[in-house]
């Protein structure tokens, strides 16, 4: 028959209906186990003794959403978005869709195709690091400068600025 991909969900579901078929466990603690009712167990049942494991699995596994938006939405909505809207996040921009173009789209809807399309970057991916303070010679060693008008000499001159450059060393 081939290789069938399965979810961890449908492999739980097949080991307890199999132990349910095998009388080793019931159908009341196999609800409780599944998380469902004892009519969907019996359902689950009926159709994994006709057609085996694999009646099991998701039907639509594999298949696109029935509720997906079409592409030509999507790149229309994009366009729009890059031509006028491209400093925009995506609540805003989808605000602006809505009002001026009529076209409903959710904000992360939005935000997922503006992230595809590489219009916006997450406040996550936009930060930017600043640059690390390279190290001393010394342990402890700063440059200190003061460049304030003090009264250095007193009344003997004007208040001056006095410019230079302190090393201090802690050993």
């Amino acid at each position: 028959m081939g290789l069938i991909a399965m979810s961890e969900r449908d492999l739980q579901r097949i080991e307890v209906l199999s132990k349910v078929v095998d009388g080793r466990t019931t159908i009341v603690s196999a609800a409780n186990i599944l998380a469902l009712s004892t009519r969907q167990v019996r359902r689950l049942l009926d159709v994994f003794e006709q057609h085996g494991a694999v009646a099991i699995r998701h039907k639509a596994r594999g298949r696109p959403s029935n509720n997906r938006i079409c592409d030509g939405v999507r790149d229309y909505a994009v366009a729009i978005v890059r031509e006028r809207y491209a400093d925009f996040g995506p609540t805003l921009a989808a605000e602006k869709l809505a009002e001026e173009h009529g076209l409903m789209v959710s904000r992360e809807t939005l935000r997922k195709w503006m992230t595809e399309a590489g219009v916006w970057l997450s406040r996550q991916q936009r930060r930017s690091f600043h640059q690390p303070r390279l190290r001393r010679e010394a342990f402890g060693e700063l440059v200190q400068i003061d460049g304030s008008e003090h009264r250095w000499f007193e009344d003997r001159a004007p208040p001056c600025s006095l410019s230079g450059v302190h090393r201090r060393c802690h050993r």
